[in-house]
């Protein structure tokens, strides 16, 4: 019996080599965008909680596929800003993109913050839709604290402020990372919510 086959809805390269390092192993074929003839459009994310923005990429790539699809949302919550920045993460720092902008905006908003007080955590929604309409949502969070200056240059996005018992997300290697991240116990999930839709 070949390993089931899912479509991983994200532009992003980082998530997708991330994604994929962890799917892989749990016994699933991981295709994305490369694989197809020609690139989906992008999806405005209007959700607002990780959960609905995760279910609209997957929605819309099943959709365009015809393949069960996977999408992930996820981001930075940390509780001295009020679970800012959340689902806009990406985004922190305004447009386009940019993680190093992104970490120095949370560095100069928790500047006067001592260490006991820079409690955050990193979540990951995936949501998986099916083309006959099934669909879920399964969550993994990732608790730490954010450091005071970046750290290493593994990982991405906050990765160099996050510390956990292992170590800066920026420092530690994947294998490490993998074996508590957000992103990783969100799947671990998927992988057990899979078996009730007969994976």
């Amino acid at each position: 019996m070949s390993n089931p086959q899912f479509y991983i809805a994200t532009k992003n390269l980082h998530k997708l080599e991330e994604l994929k390092r962890i799917l892989i192993p749990l016994g699933f074929d991981a295709i994305c965008e490369k694989d197809l003839d020609s690139a989906l459009p992008e999806i405005e994310e209007t959700g607002t909680t990780f959960e609905e923005n995760a279910l609209l990429k997957a929605s819309a790539a099943c959709r365009e596929t015809g393949l069960p699809s996977v999408a992930d949302d996820s981001g930075l919550c940390v509780d001295e800003l009020n679970g800012a920045p959340g689902i806009f993460s990406a985004r922190f720092a305004g447009e386009p993109c940019d993680n190093k902008a992104n970490n120095q905006l949370l560095l100069l908003k928790l500047k006067d913050v001592p260490s006991e007080k820079r409690t955050a955590k990193f979540v990951s929604a995936v949501a998986c839709v099916f083309p006959d309409g099934r669909q879920f949502t399964v969550r993994g969070e990732c608790h730490g604290n954010i450091g005071f200056t970046e750290n290493g240059e593994n990982g991405f996005g906050y990765d160099p402020l996050f510390w956990t018992d292992l170590g800066c997300f920026g420092l530690i290697d994947s294998d490490k990372k993998d074996s508590i991240s957000h992103r990783a116990l969100a799947l671990i999930e998927f992988k057990k919510e899979l078996k009730k839709y007969g994976y």
